[in-house]
C-alpha cells in the first residue's frame, strides 16, 4: 500500500473538482443550455431535441477516445500533460460560445462548441480519476472522493452564484453587455472559462506522473492500443468489474441525461426564466455537495456499491414523483431532495473503480469507465430526443430518465466487489 503523500497533494487534486465543475453546472445544466432552447432555437422542444442530439455524437466520440486515451496514459505516465491539454481546450471551446447570438441561424455553431467542449471535459476526468489511487490509504478513498466531488458541486454553486450576481440579475447589465442580444447570459461561459483556468492548475504543479522512463508518443500510442485490446479481451475473466461497467454503461447514461436535461425541463415545464433557473441551479448544488460530502465522510463504512445502490433507489422514487407532479413548489421541493442522491451515486461509482482497477491500469481503467458512462450515452439523449419528438412532451422525455436508472442498478446489485491493493 502506498503511503499518503500529504494533505497538500490530496487537496490540490480535489481542487481540481471545484475547478472543473462549473462547466457542467453553468453549460450543460442550467445557464447555457437553457439559452440554447429558449434564446437560440425555435423553441423548447426543438431546442431538447438538438441538445439531444448533440449530446449523443460528443457521447459517441468519448466512448471511442477515452480507453485508448486513458491506455496511452498509462503507458506514457503522461496523465498530467493530457489533463493540462483537455483543461485548455475545454476552456476553449466554452469561450467561444460568447460567440453565439439568440438566433437559430447560430444553433449549429453553438451546438459544435459545446459538443467539442464536452468532449474535453470527459477525456479530461479520465485522466484526473486516474490519479485517485494512492492519494490516500485505500480505506480513505472513498471520503476523499466524496469530498472532492462535494467540493465540486460548492464550486458549481460558487460560480453559478457569480454568474448570477456578476451578469445575469443587474439591470441594466455592466460591463455594457447588450441585454437584448443576451450577451449579460452569453458572458457565462466566459466565466467558465477564466474559471476553469484559474482553479485548475495546482493538480498539474502538484502531482507529477508516476516515476519511471518515459517512451517516446509512437510507443505510448502502440502499447496503449494493446493495452486497451488485452483489457477488453480479459472482461470476461473478471466477471465483476465487466458487471460493474454494464451496470454504469445504464445508471450513469441516466444520469447524464438528468444533467443535460435538467434545467431544459425547468424551463419548458415550469416556465421558469434565467433568473429562476439559475436560483433553482444554487438550491440544487447545494443539497448536491451535502450529499456527497455526507455520504463521503461515511462511504468507507457503508462501501462503495452499497452507496450506489441507495442513491439510485432514492433518485428513482424522488424522480417519479417530480415527473408526475405539475405543481412548481413540490417540483423544487421533490428535486432538492433527489440532489442529495446525485452526488453520492457519482463519487461512490469513482471510488468503486479505484479499488478494482489494477494499479499499472489504473488510466485504462478509468477510460473504460468514461466508456462505461458513454459508449451508450448517445441512447439517454436519443431516446429522449425520440420520445419527445414523438410524444410532443418534455415530461415524457424526461421519464426515460428513471428506466436507465432501474436498470443499472438491477444489474449492479448481484456483483460481488473485486479489489485491487
Amino acid at each position: 500500500m502506498a503511503e499518503a503523500p500529504g494533505k497538500t497533494k490530496a487537496f490540490a487534486w480535489a481542487l481540481y473538482d471545484w475547478a472543473n465543475s462549473a462547466f457542467p453546472t453553468v453549460v450543460s445544466t442550467f445557464v447555457i443550455a437553457a439559452y440554447f432552447t429558449q434564446g437560440i432555437a425555435p423553441d423548447p422542444v426543438t431546442g431538447q431535441a438538438q441538445w439531444g442530439w448533440m449530446q449523443t455524437l460528443a457521447a459517441i466520440a468519448i466512448a471511442l477516445l477515452s480507453p485508448i486515451l486513458g491506455a496511452i496514459a498509462d503507458q506514457g505516465r503522461r496523465r498530467r500533460a493530457m489533463l493540462a491539454i483537455c483543461t485548455l481546450l475545454t476552456a476553449s471551446f466554452t469561450a467561444l460560445i460568447w460567440v453565439a447570438r439568440p438566433d437559430p441561424a447560430d444553433a449549429l455553431y453553438a451546438l459544435i462548441c459545446i459538443g467539442l467542449a464536452t468532449i474535453a471535459f470527459e477525456l479530461g476526468t479520465v485522466f484526473y480519476n486516474a490519479m485517485l489511487p494512492g492519494l490516500v490509504p485505500e480505506e480513505r478513498m472513498g471520503r476523499l472522493s466524496g469530498l472532492a466531488w462535494g467540493l465540486g458541486y460548492a464550486g458549481g454553486l460558487a460560480c453559478l452564484a457569480l454568474a448570477l450576481v456578476l451578469f445575469i440579475q443587474p439591470n441594466p447589465s455592466p460591463f455594457g453587455l447588450d441585454r437584448g442580444a443576451a450577451e449579460h447570459v452569453r458572458a457565462t461561459a466566459l466565466l467558465v472559462a477564466v474559471w476553469l483556468l484559474v482553479f485548475g492548475w495546482p493538480v498539474l504543479l502538484a502531482l507529477p506522473d508516476p516515476a519511471g522512463p518515459r517512451p517516446g508518443l509512437r510507443s505510448a500510442m502502440r502499447a496503449g492500443l494493446a493495452e486497451t485490446r488485452s483489457i477488453l479481451r480479459g472482461l470476461p475473466q473478471h466477471p465483476a468489474m465487466a458487471r460493474f461497467l454494464v451496470a454504469r454503461l445504464f445508471y450513469t447514461d441516466g444520469l447524464n441525461t438528468l444533467f443535460a436535461f435538467g434545467a431544459i425541463y425547468a424551463a419548458g415545464v415550469h416556465g421558469m426564466g434565467f433568473e429562476e433557473i439559475l436560483l433553482f441551479g444554487i438550491a440544487m448544488n447545494v443539497t448536491a455537495g451535502l450529499g456527497a460530502a455526507g455520504f463521503g465522510l461515511i462511504e468507507d463504512r457503508l462501501g462503495a456499491k452499497p452507496t450506489v445502490l441507495m442513491a439510485l433507489g432514492a433518485m428513482i422514487v424522488l424522480g417519479s414523483f417530480l415527473l408526475l407532479s405539475n405543481d412548481k413548489t413540490l417540483f423544487w421541493a421533490l428535486a432538492l431532495a433527489l440532489g442529495l442522491f446525485m452526488g453520492p451515486a457519482q463519487a461512490a461509482s469513482r471510488t468503486l473503480m479505484a479499488h478494482m482497477a489494477p494499479p499499472e491500469e489504473v488510466a485504462a481503467h478509468f477510460g473504460l469507465f468514461a466508456l462505461s458512462g458513454r459508449v451508450t450515452g448517445f441512447l439517454g439523449p436519443a431516446v429522449l430526443a425520440l420520445v419527445t419528438e414523438a410524444t410532443g412532451s418534455q415530461a415524457w422525455g424526461l421519464a426515460t430518465v428513471i428506466a436507465f436508472l432501474a436498470l443499472g442498478a438491477a444489474i449492479l446489485a448481484p456483483m460481488r466487489v473485486a479489489r485491487h491493493g
